[in-house]
């Protein structure tokens, strides 16, 4: 049995603690566990019994992986350092990391290295995927919300519609990394959600709303693109005479990988003798494993799960069982690697 177990980290999270015989480093593994709004569609003898809401993404097998080290290290503690599982919640979000750090009892095991992986579908099934620097991008969400004045529909010049604003700036924020990043800095801004006025003919709109989602390999890119989308929406409402309110929401700071961290994964990978490649660019996609990354050396690394396996975030999207091995053989060896059984 593990020496500590911390419940409600951060809320929901859980730290499951062993302690080695002398001092050393202390590793922690991150398993992330939570659900898509998602419909299952699926015939699956373990799938989702909640209408709307099943796993797509490949938590429940990430947090079966960190699992399966507690007995091995119920079996065998560490003769060195310490050893820290965190089962951590609310990754979509990306404010699982966030309050599990935030949790005043995160300080009493601070780690010396962390590390988690997210499986990867469309790549060979246990190959992985190494990268230097950065892994996963940085990406946060921006909610817009106009507000002029209702009218009649006959008479539109009697209000101030914001149906000319909300096209203009779904435009705009579409283009905006064309014009405002170069050539070699990668940034997105997808709009996800616009609304404007009501269901009624007879009224021209008063209200409206914008939701976008940016995204860029670097921090430095993403406060650039940020302050961009500000300056057009200033000159957008401006233009108009609209009040406007913004709101960041989903946060998530670009997962950075540690030079020492991806060598102790190197050094793990030719012990197991794993089939591994490395990614040119870093994925498009966010990890609020960012925020450990942030705070402490670590490293996130890729396992293929298949290459006819439906991406991430597909209704037919269904973790594979046989990869639960191959991601407790590796965090069990980077344990070894980073000094836990020296």
């Amino acid at each position: 049995s593990p020496d500590e177990i911390i419940d409600n980290l951060g809320g929901f999270g859980l730290a499951v603690i062993y302690r080695g015989e002398s001092s050393g480093p202390t590793v922690l593994i991150r398993g992330d566990m939570d659900a898509l709004p998602i419909r299952e569609t699926l015939d699956l003898d373990y799938g989702s019994l909640t209408d709307k809401v099943s796993h797509k993404c490949g938590h429940d097998g990430h947090s079966t992986m960190v699992a399966g080290l507690a007995p091995l290290l119920s079996q065998q503690r560490p003769l060195k350092g310490n050893v820290v599982l965190v089962f951590q919640p609310e990754e979509e979000t990306g404010q699982g990391a966030h309050k599990v750090l935030s949790d005043s009892r995160f300080a009493s095991f601070a780690p010396d290295y962390v590390f988690a992986l997210h499986n990867i579908p469309g790549v060979e099934m246990g190959q992985v995927i190494l990268r230097k620097e950065i892994f996963a991008s940085a990406s946060r969400g921006i909610i817009v919300k106009f507000s002029g004045l209702s009218s009649h529909a006959a008479e539109p010049e009697n209000g101030r519609s914001p149906a000319l604003a909300v096209a203009q700036v779904i435009q705009g924020f579409s283009s905006l990394p064309q014009f405002h990043t170069p050539f070699s800095e990668a940034a997105q801004v997808t709009v996800v959600h616009a609304q404007l006025g009501e269901v009624a003919f007879g009224t021209s709109p008063g209200e409206a709303l914008v939701m976008a989602t940016l995204r860029a390999h670097s921090e430095q890119t993403m406060s650039k693109l940020s302050d961009s989308c500000l300056s057009f929406l200033e000159g957008v409402a401006t233009t108009y005479q609209l009040d406007y309110f913004t709101e960041w929401v989903e946060e998530f700071p670009a997962t950075i990988n540690d030079e020492k961290a991806v060598q102790l994964l190197e050094n793990s990978i030719q012990v197991l003798g794993l089939k591994k490649s490395y990614r040119l660019a870093p994925f498009s996609w966010s990890e609020d494993f960012g925020h450990f990354t942030k705070m402490y050396p670590g490293a996130m690394f890729g396992l293929g799960a298949g290459k006819s396996q439906p991406h991430l975030h597909h209704p037919d999207y269904d973790f594979p069982d046989e990869l639960i091995e191959t991601g407790v053989r590796i965090f069990y060896e980077l344990i070894l690697q980073a000094g836990g059984h020296s």
